[in-house]
């Protein structure tokens, strides 16, 4: 009785067809909460190691394999598949036909979420394409080529092994760091064996450098440099021991290069830029990445994502480079200004001005040495932790623990955090190790990994849709004198990055833009840009070969160009626009 009255009581059950998931034929998966499953179903609240990363993106090629395809571009020192996907439309023309951006991760091998970021970049356009009008509108017209991970090597060590969130960083390449001889023989070891390099500390009553804080016993302070205080607690560095018996602790770890540090624009060398290497694009990873850009000239965007700080950087790398040109400053300022309202708490940043100087970096090259528009994204920022707080400068670090204990301890429930704990260690006797795990301040916690992935795509999205795009007006025939006609047409650039960025006019990068006026029986006398759209007379006429104008400063973001040919004859004409980093287009008309 009490049952059915229970049940009468309920409001009406939903149609079953509300609840259950997507079928054949549904419009597909919007990226809102509309009771549509997408696709192919990607837990966004993990990071993967490389082998789960790819088998990810392989998926997406199994559900899309039309619109999204793998190469393999070159292995990695230790013979890793470097991996690039393809994401274009073929009933839209060739990927090569079409502006492409270029969007790689993980150059840093402790870098991890960058690679989770392109895996969902793809995702999220396939899954919308076709529901979507922006996304698909996008898709139709541009090309993608993903690399999820640059340094698969550092990638996967910073998975499989005991890692501080430091270490991981580069390629392994051996080297003595002591100078006895011998190579990586003395690295930090994981004492307790929880897979994490954490702290070690060592109670040393009334002879120590460090305090521990009186309301967190989890947390030494330093005491002042100049004070006469005497603490009883001294640090002794990253958990480890004498490997090697020479006396010190962890004095020759894993050694490596940077390849982030080895691209062609300022590259220096080893004793002024660490991890360089020997000469430009020495690593395989390097030059595997620039054979394949150089092979793909339609590549008019570049991404790169990187770690924390929260930072979307633009070059120059080194004050020495001097300036960008203000045409291209215009557009990164743009796109740099409308990211840091997409992405909270990023910064829009100059590299060697607001961070520090790099020399030999990625986007510095593509962009100065291939005039490509091109970001680096540092991912990850403590702010999000306390997003209502605004972050004090210059707190300390004992301030700077007391919050990250704060939102392990609230928010983590403690997972984050090794307890101390008494180990007997062999030089140091009777010492505690204990501290954050390797991920803790690397990689958001799971519950906002999504959302740092969302917003990064949508960034990526908005450089993508800047892209340049061409499109010809009606063209005016005028009648002249002798029976000879002008042709005037106006070509526009719609979107915000030019079709030939200043950097590339100035250092002749590619080749230059092409427009032509063809057609039979019809004979082009001159031809050239009109400088005055209101006085058809000032003109600046091209020497030779009057129907091919080239025009090595291309068309500037949202910009016009108005062309003029003079011409004899009559019948069916076409005007055509060609450009390396924009769709060719045509238009027929009647003379």
């Amino acid at each position: 009785m009490i049952a059915t009255t229970l049940l009468a009581a309920l409001p009406p059950l939903l149609p079953l067809s509300l609840w259950a998931p997507q079928q054949a034929g549904d419009e597909g998966f919007p990226g809102l909460g509309a009771g549509r499953a997408p696709k192919v179903e990607i837990p966004w609240n993990r990071l993967y190691d490389y082998g789960e990363l790819l088998a990810h993106m392989d998926r997406l090629v199994a559900q899309w394999p039309d619109f999204f395809s793998m190469e393999v571009i070159g292995h990695s020192v230790e013979s890793r598949e470097m991996r690039v996907y393809t994401l274009n439309n073929p009933a839209t023309g060739p990927a090569e036909s079409k502006p492409a951006m270029w969007v790689d991760g993980n150059i840093h091998g402790n870098e991890v979420q960058g690679s989770e970021a392109i895996a969902y970049l793809a995702w999220y356009l396939l899954e919308n394409h076709g529901s979507n009008e922006r996304v698909t509108e996008l898709v139709d017209r541009a090309a993608f080529y993903l690399l999820p991970s640059l340094n698969p090597d550092g990638r996967d060590r910073w998975f499989e092994g005991a890692h501080s969130a430091s270490s991981s960083r580069t390629g392994p390449q051996p080297v003595d760091s002591d100078r006895d001889g011998l190579f990586d023989e003395d690295p930090a070891d994981d004492l307790d064996g929880d897979g994490s390099i954490v702290q070690m500390r060592k109670h040393v009553p009334g002879e120590g450098t460090h305090r521990l804080h009186p309301d967190d016993p989890r947390i030494l302070e330093r005491l002042p440099r100049d004070s006469d205080e005497r603490g009883d607690w001294v640090m002794l560095g990253s958990e480890g021991t004498d490997d090697d018996g020479d006396g010190r602790i962890n004095e020759d770890g894993v050694g490596g290069y940077d390849m982030n540090r080895a691209w062609p624009s300022l590259w220096m060398p080893e004793h002024v830029q660490r991890g360089a290497g020997p000469y430009p694009l020495y690593w395989p990873e390097t030059r595997s990445v620039a054979r394949f850009i150089l092979e793909h000239p339609n590549i008019a965007a570049v991404q790169s994502f990187h770690n924390m700080g929260g930072m979307i950087l633009r070059g120059p790398g080194a004050e020495s480079y001097g300036s960008y040109p203000s045409a291209d400053v215009r557009v990164y300022d743009e796109l740099g200004k409308n990211g840091e309202r997409m992405l909270p708490f990023y910064r829009y940043m100059i590299i060697w001005k607001d961070l520090y100087t790099v020399f030999g970096g990625l986007v510095t090259w593509t962009y100065e040495g291939l005039g490509i528009m091109s970001f680096t994204n540092e991912l990850w920022t403590r702010d999000r932790n306390f997003p209502h707080e605004e972050q004090e400068s210059g707190r300390g670090f004992a301030a700077f623990y007391e919050d990250r204990h704060w939102f392990d301890d609230k928010l983590l429930m403690g997972a984050g955090f090794v307890d101390w704990k008494p180990y007997d260690h062999p030089l140091y006797g009777e010492i505690e190790i204990g501290g954050f795990k390797k991920d803790v301040g690397r990689v958001p916690p799971t519950f906002l990994i999504e959302e740092m992935l969302h917003r990064n795509a949508a960034f990526c999205i908005h450089h993508a849709e800047a892209m340049p795009e061409v499109t010809i007006e009606e063209p005016v025939v005028t009648e002249l004198d002798g029976g000879a006609k002008a042709v005037d047409v106006v070509i526009r650039n719609v979107r915000p990055i030019p079709t030939r960025t200043a950097m590339a006019a100035s250092k002749k990068i590619g080749v230059p833009d092409v427009i032509t006026l063809e057609g039979e029986g019809i004979e082009v006398l001159a031809g050239g840009v009109r400088t005055d759209r209101y006085r058809p007379e000032r003109i600046t006429l091209q020497e030779r070969e009057p129907e091919r104008l080239l025009r090595e400063s291309g068309i500037g973001g949202r910009g016009e160009l108005r062309v003029r040919w003079i011409v004899a004859g009559e019948g069916s004409a076409t005007i055509s626009f060609s450009g390396e980093k924009a769709i060719d287009v045509a238009r027929r008309f009647e003379l």
